[in-house]
Parts: C-alpha cells; sequence; structure tokens
C-alpha cells in the first residue's frame, strides 16, 4: 500500500561488525565489563571487537547475541539489506 507524500528512507551510513556490537550492547543499557561478565569473553576481547581489531567470528557472535537478545546476523550483517522480490 502506497502512501501519498511518503519516501522510502536511505541508509546513510555504513555500520562496521565492531560498531553494531557497540551500538546494541549500549542501547541494552550494558558495559563492557557488564558484558563480559554475562558473556564470559574477555573485556579486552569484546573492546577489538568493537574496534574492529578482533573478528568476532560465528561462535562468539552466537554468545553476544544471546547476551544482547537480538539475533546473530544483526551483529554479523549490520549493513544487510534484502529486496523483498530476491527475498527466499
Amino acid at each position: 500500500m502506497a502512501m501519498k507524500g511518503f519516501r522510502r528512507a536511505r541508509k546513510m551510513v555504513n555500520v562496521s561488525v565492531g560498531e553494531s556490537v557497540r551500538i546494541i550492547r549500549e542501547l541494552q543499557g550494558l558495559s563492557q565489563n557488564q558484558l563480559s561478565r554475562i558473556t564470559r569473553i574477555p573485556q579486552s576481547t569484546l573492546s577489538g571487537i568493537e574496534n574492529d581489531r578482533v573478528n568476532l567470528g560465528v561462535e562468539r557472535a552466537k554468545v553476544l547475541a544471546r547476551a544482547l537478545k537480538c539475533h546473530p546476523a544483526v551483529l554479523v550483517f549490520p549493513g544487510w539489506e534484502v529486496d523483498k522480490e530476491s527475498a527466499a
């Protein structure tokens, strides 16, 4: 259903994997130290992930996603867009 005067928003900023982790952590109101205690991932590793110096990896993505109450794909593919026509 088209709305008169409606224009689809365009993505203005590309977000890295690390930035995605940091943004979602902050939205959950958690510090790196708190997230470290919950996930048992060292705070220094979390800092490295958030600053894109350490690879997130599948297993860490699963652990972080569980703690941050989101799907791992949100962390691993922060800018992913799916066209309705091509979605399976």
